[in-house]
Parts: C-alpha cells; sequence; structure tokens
C-alpha cells in the first residue's frame, strides 16, 4: 500500500455542510448575488441613518427644483415635485424587502404545515388540504392579486382597527402574496414526505410512542427542508416582482411611501423628460429580482442530494 492511498484513507470525511457550500461557492453567479443581496438589506436597514447623515426625508419637497439634476446635495437628482431620488430610492428598497421577505416567510410556514399533515396523515386530511390547494393553484393570479389589491382595508370592520392609513398598502400586500404564495411549497413538502413515511427511522418512531408532532416537525421535516430553502428564496424574488408591478399600477404601495413599484408609476408620464426616474427603478428591480433567481440556483445544485456524496 502506497503513501498517496495511505493519506486517502487516512483523509477525514467531509461534512454534508462543508460540501454544500464547496458546491455553492463553484456557483460563481450565486455568490455574486449574495453580495448584492447583502448590499441593498444593509442600505434598506439602514435607511434612517442615512436618512440623519444626509439630512434629507423621502417626503421632503422643493417645488422650485423639480428634475433637479445629480448634485452632491442631490446625488441622484430630484423628482416631479423635488423629492430627493436616492432617499427615496432607499426607503423603497426597504419597503419593497420587507414586504417580499415577511411574505415569503409567512407563506413557507404555512406551506410546510399544510403540506406536511398532507403527506403524513393522507387520506382524508391529505384529500381536503390538496384540493384547496390546487383550487388557488388554478386561478389566474395576476388577475386575482389585482382584485384583492384594489380592496380597501381601512373600510373592512375589525381592520381598520389595527391597521393605520400609513401601513395599511403594506399589510394588504403581505396578506394578499402570503394568500396566494404557500401552495407550491405545500406540494413539494407533501411529496417530500410522502417519500418518507414509509422508511425504517420513521417507522422506528413511531415504535417508540413519539407523538404525530414530533415526527413530523423534529424527524422528518429536517431530511425535505432543502428544496424549501430554494423556493424560499425564489418567492423573494416573485414577491418583489408582484408588488412592483400592483404598485405600478396604483394598486399596491401607496403614495407618500415610497416603493419601487409606485416610484416607477409616477415616473412613467416622464420617461422622455426625466429618463433616470424610470430607469434607476426598473434597473433596481431587475438587479434584485435576477440576484434572488441566482442564489436559488445556486442552493439548488449545492442542496441536490443527487450530487452530494459524503
Amino acid at each position: 500500500m502506497n503513501d498517496l492511498t495511505v493519506e486517502k484513507i487516512q483523509e477525514k470525511p467531509k461534512g454534508f455542510f462543508e460540501i454544500v457550500i464547496e458546491r455553492f461557492l463553484e456557483h460563481r453567479l450565486a455568490v455574486a448575488s449574495i453580495f448584492v443581496i447583502f448590499i441593498f438589506c444593509a442600505v434598506a436597514a439602514g435607511a434612517d441613518l442615512i436618512s440623519f447623515l444626509l439630512n434629507i426625508t423621502p417626503n421632503d419637497q422643493e417645488i422650485l427644483n423639480r428634475f433637479g439634476p445629480m448634485t452632491a446635495e442631490h446625488l441622484l437628482g430630484t423628482d416631479e415635485v423635488g423629492r430627493d431620488v436616492l432617499i427615496r430610492l432607499i426607503y423603497g428598497a426597504r419597503v419593497s424587502l420587507l414586504v417580499a421577505f415577511v411574505s415569503a416567510i409567512a407563506s413557507t410556514v404555512i406551506g410546510i404545515v399544510v403540506g406536511t399533515a398532507a403527506g403524513y396523515f393522507g387520506g382524508v386530511i391529505d384529500t381536503v388540504l390538496m384540493r384547496i390547494t390546487d383550487a388557488l393553484l388554478a386561478l389566474p393570479l395576476m388577475p386575482v392579486l389585482i382584485i384583492l389589491a384594489a380592496i380597501d382595508l381601512a373600510k373592512i370592520p375589525g381592520i381598520r382597527d389595527w391597521v393605520s392609513d400609513e401601513n395599511s398598502s403594506i399589510v394588504k400586500m403581505i396578506l394578499i402574496f402570503v394568500v396566494f404564495s404557500w401552495m407550491t411549497q405545500a406540494r413539494l413538502v407533501r411529496g417530500a414526505i410522502l417519500s418518507l413515511r414509509e422508511h425504517d427511522f420513521v417507522l422506528a418512531a413511531k415504535t417508540m410512542g413519539q407523538s404525530a408532532m414530533r415526527i413530523m416537525y423534529i424527524e422528518m421535516l429536517p431530511n425535505v427542508i432543502s428544496p424549501v430553502i430554494v423556493s424560499v428564496t425564489l418567492s423573494v424574488g416573485q414577491n418583489i416582482l408582484f408588488e412592483a408591478a400592483l404598485s405600478f399600477l396604483g394598486l399596491g404601495i401607496q403614495p407618500p411611501t415610497p416603493s419601487w413599484g409606485n416610484m416607477l408609476n409616477n415616473a412613467i408620464e416622464l420617461v422622455y423628460s426625466a429618463p433616470w426616474l424610470v430607469v434607476i427603478p426598473g434597473l433596481l428591480i431587475f438587479m434584485v429580482v435576477v440576484s434572488f433567481n441566482f442564489l436559488g440556483d445556486g442552493l439548488q445544485d449545492a442542496l441536490d442530494p443527487k450530487a452530494i456524496r459524503i
């Protein structure tokens, strides 16, 4: 036995997470997307600090400085009513990312609960939950979102008491996206749970008398979390796109709260006279959505169980 063979035998096998990280780092676009997303999230989180340092708020108006050029005071110029474009983009990033992240996380939790229950119990529970899922999946998504986005939460008894006028459009967007974006995760989790239901470790847990809740969420769920993580990243990008589309149509985040979508809506008639007011928000939406899609692709490749050998 030569020295090379001995070294291979003595080499410590790589762990699961080490292999996943190595495979993820091979996906250069996904790695670059991580940095892009981090920068956007950091800037959005520090919106108030940036506003304080620049001594500008997103709703400060200078009527005599409409469509102002890029200067040291206004780095990206001003809009149609003299508001600073840069600070509105920063606050718009916070709103758009907040809606996207909260919606994706909440819908994933619902999808996990529904999919796990349907896959584990089967029978009538599976049939009822999957028929509800299929019915929601069959609806034409964009027309339904447009109809629901037109509803004014402030006029609904019981809701108007705890939703302020300023935040009502944000809450409405989150609720709409949560209701209509959990179905994909539910079907993913159900399929994975069905494939695990008769495995030896599940049968052993049942024999030991463990509760159904423990078996589902402690024993089985960790084995199906990989596709869910990928789905979450893709959902965030999709939610950003939907929020921008609804706000662009005037049905999403309502002024004066800035979002990238309503900034596009305000500037669409100014595309020839002030093209930067359209190009910059559109470019930011494109960058963030593409970054989340590349991140999802990278995670999908890294977490692919067929490609991982421990």
